[in-house]
């Protein structure tokens, strides 16, 4: 690329580059730049620069630019495909265990991702917020998120509101997905593994004519669990489009659609907050009951124009829909005999619809020795949710030590039934500043204006609010060497609250205050990095269960706090050692809350202290390359009780260490054997709760061997 070419914004910054197939596992890839050096040669391709193992130099989502990472006064870890693919992992929750900060939360019964960043996690009935390719893609029911389609995973640390508007103060996701390329790939991947668990993968891309490409992505997966009676499967088509228009222009169109149908499992249950008297394998639903569907339909379409060699715009627009429905049994409380497990039944019918887009000037300019490179940008979206839910606490209650499945099921009443609009117009601004050699500043401001409209159709009510929100952000990058950068950061957040008070009033929104401190570095040879970030961060008008009605109703009355040191480290440390490490101490407690034995208390299912290394050695074996790696995973004690409401519903998750191993053969060019080993020694462990009754063992021993051909 010519060094004065605008850079791309977080959906089109890879569109040029053939990167997203993954390959083949640690194996480096080549970077191939933007066709061409100047804007009038774009039919042309070449290699640039060979990417570097697990490493990543640059970042779209942080600030919507192609941004060097050591350039950021924020901590971002990047998950490339190299990495997930050595790590053997297919889901987005299983790769976010890779960086520091990341705790699993309460996965609505293990129908769709949720995690907290530095103790924060989103809104529990729509799981945890991300983005694809810059845009919200958590606003509905998502089901897992598959990697089958991912590039790569970028974790952006701190506040995103300057730029994204709602969010969490802890950080924001962004997953990066394939591309189109005009050089022709092809590829395919099967594999089977414990639990009866059958996958099956197809990338195929390359040029439809010399001026546009495409890309097609599969995924098939199937079979059982650990868990008695849970099963579940996911299919994944994803296809986009890249045209070339004229020499200065580009137009991209990527389709998701998804599939996926499973068991809802809550997990066991802790008798009297004891964890161990009931087998990690019980399933305390009926089978009878069928899987819950999850469907989605997505649509991107980005156009991006370069005015001159300094300015360009660029244009996004996002459309998605989305479905859930389902019937489940789910326990309640544990009865006083300490084995009957007082039930309800559910009936779900949710769907969503979500439109979004924007508009956005970059540029570069000066002003006297201060080079500047500038964003200003408009969006808006328009989310509309709808729920219907029958339910009766009436389910008959199940053994949990000798269970019996089939019982009669009572009939259902109508619970839920209501239709929200949501309707958001942002406008913002940014400037990245390089002061001097080594200094740089940024600066951020973002303002959102948003409605909120909740028809409850059982009686005709609508409650309605209109709210606006400032988020500022700032931060300072000295850079002393070509190996050290230091950074400060001041940045602040919001997340409108959903639902109603005891009163029908709508709740105000959440609000967020961070700072961090932080150091990176750079290897000299350049194929290693690590970031130390330092950070405090403050979230208040949080809802709290009403004092005078906690079982039904909310009050905005709660703040928390989150506290921590994080590590994250990857690269090469020697010829063909390769090193994925993450380190974090977080204190994520419960500042202030109507109820008086909540205050101080740790946030639910978020360890003090948690750590994953991942070593991956390469080398030859009889003139063929091959792999061997091992996996460390630590997890430590966490609160278990997501929403308590009297002292005796805490109880506490054990800590757990696992082990993995991986190992790859390539028996040739175009053919390779990979296996993977999670768990290794076979450990029962919780990995997430909400309540008592509702505790989610880990997996036990998997093991799955997977075949890869490129043709």
């Amino acid at each position: 690329m010519g060094s004065r070419r605008p850079l791309l914004c977080a959906t089109t910054a890879a569109l040029l580059l053939p990167l997203a197939s993954a390959p083949a596992r640690s194996q480096p890839q080549p970077l191939v730049a933007a066709p061409g050096e100047a804007i009038n040669q774009l039919e042309t391709v070449r290699v640039a620069a060979a990417r570097q193992p697990y490493r990543s130099l640059f970042v779209t989502g942080a600030l919507k630019t192609d941004a060097a990472i050591r350039d950021l006064a924020q901590s971002v870890r990047v998950l490339p495909a190299d990495l997930l693919v050595d790590a053997g992992v297919t889901r987005l929750s299983d790769a976010l265990e890779l960086g520091s900060g990341i705790a699993a939360q309460s996965n609505f019964g293990g129908l769709w991702d949720s995690y907290a960043v530095r103790g924060f996690t989103g809104d529990p009935n729509f799981g945890s917020d991300y983005l694809v390719n810059g845009f919200n893609y958590s606003r509905g029911y998502n089901g897992l998120r598959d990697t089958a389609n991912t590039a790569s995973i970028e974790v952006l640390k701190g506040p995103a509101s300057a730029l994204y508007g709602r969010g969490e103060p802890g950080g924001t996701v962004n997953i990066v997905t394939k591309k189109p390329t005009f050089v022709s790939e092809r590829r395919l991947e099967l594999s089977a593994g414990s639990a009866d668990r059958r996958r099956a993968t197809g990338d195929l891309s390359g040029p439809l004519s010399d001026q546009l490409a495409y890309r097609l992505n599969l995924a098939s997966e199937s079979g059982g669990s650990d868990r008695d009676q849970v099963r579940s499967e996911r299919h994944l088509v994803a296809a986009s489009l890249l045209w070339m228009i004229g020499t200065a222009s580009t137009l991209s169109y990527e389709m998701e659609l998804s599939r996926q149908q499973a068991t809802l499992d809550r997990g066991i249950v802790a008798i009297r907050g004891r964890l161990g008297a009931v087998p990690r394998s019980r399933f305390l639903g009926e089978p009878g009951d069928g899987p819950h569907t999850t469907d989605t339909r997505g649509h991107q379409l980005f156009l991006q124009h370069e005015i001159d060699l300094d300015w360009s715009v660029q244009a996004g627009l996002s459309q998605r829909e989305s479905s859930l429905e389902g019937v489940s049994t789910e326990g309640r409380f544990l009865l006083d005999d300490e084995r009957s497990l007082a039930r309800q039944r559910r009936s779900r019918d949710y769907a969503a619809r979500d439109l979004s887009g924007r508009l956005e000037l970059l540029g570069r300019l000066r002003t006297g020795t201060v080079k500047h490179q500038v964003l200003f940008g408009f969006d808006a979206y328009r989310f509309i949710d709808q729920r219907l839910q029958l339910r009766t606490t009436q389910a008959a209650s199940i053994d949990i030590l000798a269970p019996v499945y089939g019982q009669p099921a009572p009939p259902m009443t109508l619970n839920t039934w209501t239709r929200e609009v949501q309707r958001s117009r942002s406008i913002y601004a940014q400037d990245q500043l390089d002061l001097a050699p080594r200094w740089k500043l940024l600066l951020g401001l973002r303002h959102d204006r948003y409605d909120q409209a909740l028809l409850n159709r059982r009686n005709g009510i609508t409650t309605a609010q209109s709210l606006g929100a400032t988020s500022p952000r700032a931060g300072l990058v000295y850079q002393p060497g070509a190996a050290l950068a230091l950074y400060a950061s001041l940045a602040g957040s919001f997340r409108p609250n959903s639902g109603v008070s005891r009163s029908f009033q709508a709740f105000p929104a959440e609000r967020g205050r961070a700072a961090e401190l932080g150091a990176k570095f750079d290897g000299v040879d350049g194929k290693f990095s690590a970031t130390l970030a330092l950070y405090r961060i403050a979230k208040n008008q949080v809802l709290t269960p009403d004092p005078l009605d906690p079982n039904n109703f909310s009050v905005p009355a709660g703040e928390v706090r989150s506290q921590g040191l994080e590590l994250d480290a990857a690269g090469e440390l020697l010829p063909g050692l390769r090193l994925s490490g993450a380190l974090a101490l977080t204190d994520a407690r419960v500042h202030s809350d109507n109820n008086a034995f909540l205050v101080g208390r740790p946030l639910a299912n978020v360890p003090r202290y948690s750590a994953h290394v991942l070593l991956v050695k390469a080398w030859l074996l009889g003139g063929q390359r091959a792999t061997l790696g091992v996996g460390l995973h630590h997890t430590g004690a966490r609160e278990g009780a997501v929403a308590p409401l009297v002292a005796a519903d805490n109880f506490v998750l054990p800590a757990y260490t696992t082990f993995k191993l991986t190992g790859s053969l390539q028996l040739d060019r175009q053919t390779q054997l990979a296996l993977d080993v999670e768990n290794l020694f076979d450990r029962t462990y919780y990995a997430s709760a909400y309540m008592q009754s509702w505790v989610m063992p880990g997996p036990g021993r998997r093991v799955t061997l997977s075949g890869r051909h490129s043709f």
